[in-house]
């Protein structure tokens, strides 16, 4: 399908959009199918930046808990269990979820090599990182290093008392202080925002789609055809097959757009903090430019990271399944910040 470049933000848009999907600025001109020419450049704030990212976060959520709701009356209607087995498979479904939300930092911060900080060993990381929690009233959080030469960095940690923020040796040797502080404050509004208990209450959500939509359809296929007798039945099998294949899928997009919102979400926070939205602009190019691979990276971790160490190069960051919005959407958005 055919894609439109938004002429404020650069993101790549469907064809038939007649706003941009992430900016909100007109495609097109009035009574006329022409692209429309270039508006003179708004200045953004960072509060409404945030709240418009906010909202869309939970209308996205609301949308994945309709979808859940959906899927849990099949699987209940195809299993014959009733409530009771639809109870079963939540519980069942949320068991590994929850194991990650309290140790999931520390699986995260060991399987990507993160080795804790000393203030004595690394004063420019802590010195930022202490002025960016006075002027938030956060907590300081626990600072690592990872020894590798890609520029990144994440956050994890479920609340911001068991916060820990983690930076490539790269970042620190070659980003400039003010680009550091906004990679740093960036990572800070993720634990500010709670993103990491948001990005689990997701999670549990599409573990919670996978498995009742894999139940619901094993449990009819095998109560056999005798039950499925009747226009009613045969409806029902087909409803659970095409929520076994689509739901899961639908789960998933709506992952990734949520991770997308709070990405931009984050960039926002972090302007508030820094009142410098031209350092994590600058950060983010540098960043984006590095030809340097994070191997410790992958797809189980790569939406953690300010920008997608996987995703970094030669594919489509605008894709529907990608973690991050495109990055010279996140940079033209800072910068009619300034």
């Amino acid at each position: 399908m055919p894609r439109v470049a938004c002429p404020t933000c650069g993101y790549h848009n469907s064809a038939p959009a007649a706003v941009c999907e992430l900016c909100r600025s007109p495609l097109r001109g009035e009574g006329s199918g022409a692209p429309a020419a270039p508006p003179p450049r708004a200045r953004r704030d960072f509060y409404s930046e945030q709240v418009a990212n906010s909202r869309d976060s939970w209308v996205l959520m609301a949308a994945f808990v309709v979808l859940v709701v959906a899927v849990a009356w099949v699987a209940g209607e195809a299993s014959g269990l009733g409530p009771a087995g639809l109870l079963f498979g939540v519980a069942f479904g949320s068991i590994g979820s929850l194991l990650a939300y309290y140790a999931g930092d520390r699986m995260v911060l060991a399987a990507s090599g993160a080795v804790e900080a000393a203030p004595g060993r690394e004063p420019v990381l802590h010195n930022i990182v202490e002025e960016l929690c006075l002027a938030s009233g956060l907590p300081k959080p626990r600072l690592h290093v990872i020894e590798a030469v890609a520029p990144n960095a994440f956050a994890t940690g479920r609340s911001p008392a068991h916060a820990s923020v983690a930076v490539t040796r790269g970042l620190l040797q070659k980003l400039s202080r003010d680009e550091l502080q906004g990679v740093l404050a960036h990572e800070l509004g993720h634990v500010r925002n709670l993103d990491m208990r948001f990005a689990t209450l997701v999670g549990i959500l599409v573990g919670t789609v996978a498995l009742l939509s894999d139940w619901g359809w094993r449990s009819r296929r095998f109560r056999g055809a005798r039950r499925s007798s009747g226009r009613a039945g045969g409806g029902l099998v087909l409803l659970a097959l095409l929520l076994a294949i689509f739901a899961p899928l639908a789960s998933r997009l709506i992952q990734m757009a949520i991770s997308r919102r709070r990405e931009l979400l984050a960039d926002a926070s972090a302007v508030e903090l820094t009142r410098n939205p031209g350092g994590l602009a600058a950060a983010l190019r540098r960043i984006a430019a590095d030809p340097a691979g994070l191997e410790v990276a992958n797809r189980a971790t790569q939406h953690l990271y300010i920008v997608n160490p996987v995703k970094a190069f030669g594919m489509d960051s605008g894709a529907l399944f990608s973690t991050h919005p495109p990055i010279e959407a996140r940079i033209r958005i800072l910068e009619s910040m300034m």
